[in-house]
């Protein structure tokens, strides 16, 4: 019995660890938190952005450990989500622009010349991917 329990215990640390530093050198080798505050005009912050994420992957890592139920009033969900998802969707274009994605996928599809096109169908196809899990996944 002790011998399971340690096993488990290695193998949860080691996945810790593993997740972890793929975490962070995602963040540090393709400098992520730094593009990010150059879209955002924000430089002068970088400090914040970095402790940001190093509270979010802690409190993150305790809360699924935990399965906190924290109740806040209808009002206040409605900032705090859209803080999420503006913060969200600013790392994922400061990764994309990083990467150099939509010009690569244009110039693979045969789009250079649409690539504003392109975008768009990015940007709606995200709006009401989320729409419909919202009002229909979620709402009931």
């Amino acid at each position: 019995m002790v011998i399971k329990i340690l096993f488990v215990i290695f193998v949860g640390l080691a996945g810790g660890i593993a997740v972890g530093s793929g975490f962070v050198a995602f963040l540090a080798v393709l400098g992520i938190i730094p593009r990010l505050t150059q879209l955002t005009k924000t430089m002068k912050m970088i400090i914040w952005y970095q402790w940001a994420v190093v509270a979010g992957a802690l409190i993150g890592g305790m809360g699924s450990l935990r399965d906190p139920a924290i109740f806040f009033p209808s009002l206040t969900l409605i900032p705090l989500g859209l803080a999420g998802g503006i913060f969200v969707g600013a790392m994922a274009a400061a990764l994309t622009e990083v990467l150099n994605v939509f010009p690569i996928l244009a110039k693979r599809i045969g789009i250079e010349d649409k690539i504003v096109v392109l975008m768009m169908a990015f940007v709606f196809g995200k709006i009401f991917g989320s729409l419909y899990q919202w009002l229909y996944l979620v709402g009931r």
